[in-house]
C-alpha cells in the first residue's frame, strides 16, 4: 500500500540537541524481537522518556508538553551505530515525519528515506537558529517544502536549502516506496524486455 505523500510540511517540533545520538538510544534492542512496522512509536528514546519503574522522565522533550508536532531537530551526527531499520520505525510510528541535523549517519539516512521520513541537512548555522527560536517560543514552526528543496524558520522567515537525492525525492513526493515505484514503470520495463508485448 502506498503510503502517505511528502509534499509540503508546516509543524511545531520537538528539539533534541544532543550530538552523537545512537541507534540504540532512538530504538533499545531489546524491543527489537519482532519485524511488523507497527507499534515501535512507543518505545522511542524508551530509555530516556521513561524510569525503571516505566514512569516517564520529567523534562525529556518528548514528555514535555510544551513540545509537539511532526518534526524532530537533533544535534550533530544522528542515527549513528547499528544499522537497526527498527530506528526509523520507531521514529515514523512516533508520528514524526522530518528529522532536522546538520549530519546523518549514512544508513540511518537511508533507513529514513526508505520508511518515508524526510532527512533534512542543514548547515551548523542554520541548527542553532532552529534551536534558539524554539528555546525562546517551544510552539515555533518549521515550515519543511519538498518540491523546492527548502526549510523555513517561520517566525524569522530565515530559510535554507537541503540536497536529496532525486530518486528518492519522487517517492516521497508520490508516496511511493521501492516495490511502487517499480510497479508505475510496469509497462515500460516490459517494453524494454519486448518491444512488442505494448504498443
Amino acid at each position: 500500500m502506498p503510503r502517505e505523500k511528502f509534499i509540503t510540511l508546516e509543524s511545531s517540533c520537538y528539539p533534541l540537541p544532543g550530538e552523537n545520538i545512537d541507534t540504540d538510544q532512538i530504538i533499545p534492542a531489546r524491543f527489537m524481537k519482532v519485524t511488523t512496522k507497527e507499534g515501535f512509536g512507543k518505545y522511542l528514546f524508551h530509555d530516556w522518556r521513561f524510569d525503571r519503574e516505566g514512569n516517564p522522565v520529567k523534562g525529556f522533550v518528548l514528555n514535555d508538553p510544551r513540545y509537539s508536532g511532526s518534526i524532530l531537530v537533533a544535534g550533530k551526527n544522528f542515527g549513528s551505530g547499528s544499522s537497526r531499520e527498527h530506528a526509523a520505525w520507531a521514529i515514523y510510528d512516533f508520528g514524526i515525519r522530518v528529522v532536522v541535523s546538520s549530519f546523518f549517519a549514512d544508513i540511518f539516512k537511508n533507513n529514513a528515506l526508505n520508511n518515508g521520513i524526510l532527512p533534512v541537512v542543514v548547515t551548523e548555522a542554520f541548527l542553532k537558529k532552529i534551536f534558539q527560536q524554539v528555546e525562546k517560543e517551544p510552539r515555533s514552526l518549521l515550515r519543511i517544502d519538498l518540491p523546492r528543496q527548502e526549510i523555513t524558520i517561520v517566525a524569522t522567515g530565515e530559510k535554507e536549502q537541503f540536497e536529496i537525492n532525486a530518486y528518492k525525492k519522487t517517492c516521497l513526493l508520490n508516496g511511493y516506496d521501492d516495490i511502487d515505484y517499480l510497479l508505475q514503470k510496469k509497462d515500460k520495463i516490459a517494453a524494454y524486455r519486448n518491444p512488442f508485448l505494448v504498443e
